[in-house]
């Protein structure tokens, strides 16, 4: 028997491999890849005083349908009326118009976040009664007990609720149309004042609470 012959040295007859234990394949040593790295969690969002920002609240109020008659035929656009808010004091509206209903909301989603404002609520309700109006929508907003809950329309409670009120009473008058009733609700929201505010924009320094 004629004996077995040993095999070429690398770099002689054949190229090394490529997922060879060289260190120049992929992966480095090993021929692997190595662990993936864990990806440190986001900050949070702070804001102006360095607080963390809550997370927005975002609801679609109403979405329209629009066509426009073309040589070609018909061209559909859609408008969405769109209410952000932190839950906190915190509220805007925003009007997004596109050609599909999603960049539609999107537009109006940032719109409304554009015209956040701030407006003076309680803890759980509204300091005092209010009745405001836009065009031909009325809205009347009572304060209420711990545990009502929101007693309003569809559009009303959205935007109670990205506000953070958690009790009222309210009544809808006149039009029932979205973009009104809501712009009423938000106009009345805008005139609250707590007592606080009214006693300082006077210059009346507020009185201690009396400990028990």
């Amino acid at each position: 028997m004629s004996e077995q012959q040993a095999p070429p040295p690398v770099g002689e007859n054949q190229a090394p491999s490529r997922r060879g234990g060289d260190g120049r394949g992929r992966g480095g040593p090993g021929g692997g890849r190595g662990p993936r790295r864990a990806r440190p969690a986001p900050a949070p969002a702070l804001g102006p005083d360095g607080k963390p920002v809550a997370e927005l609240a975002e609801k679609v109020l109403y979405i329209n349908r629009s066509a426009k008659v073309v040589k070609g035929g018909r061209r559909f656009s859609f408008s969405a009326l769109v209410v952000v808010g932190n839950r906190n004091g915190r509220v805007g509206l925003g009007l997004g118009k596109a050609k599909e209903v999603a960049e539609a909301i999107k537009k109006g989603g940032a719109v409304a976040r554009q015209a956040m404002e701030t407006i003076s609520v309680g803890e759980h309700t509204i300091p005092h009664e209010i009745f405001c109006a836009f065009d031909g929508a009325r809205v009347l907003l009572k304060p209420a007990s711990q545990g009502t809950g929101l007693i309003a329309g569809k559009t009303v409670r959205a935007v109670l609720e990205v506000a953070g009120v958690r009790n009222v009473l309210s009544k809808s008058l006149g039009s029932k149309n979205a973009a009104n009733v809501a712009k009423a609700t938000l106009a009345a929201l805008r005139r609250l004042r707590r007592r606080e505010d009214i006693l300082r924009a006077r210059g009346i320094a507020l009185a201690a609470t009396p400990s028990n």
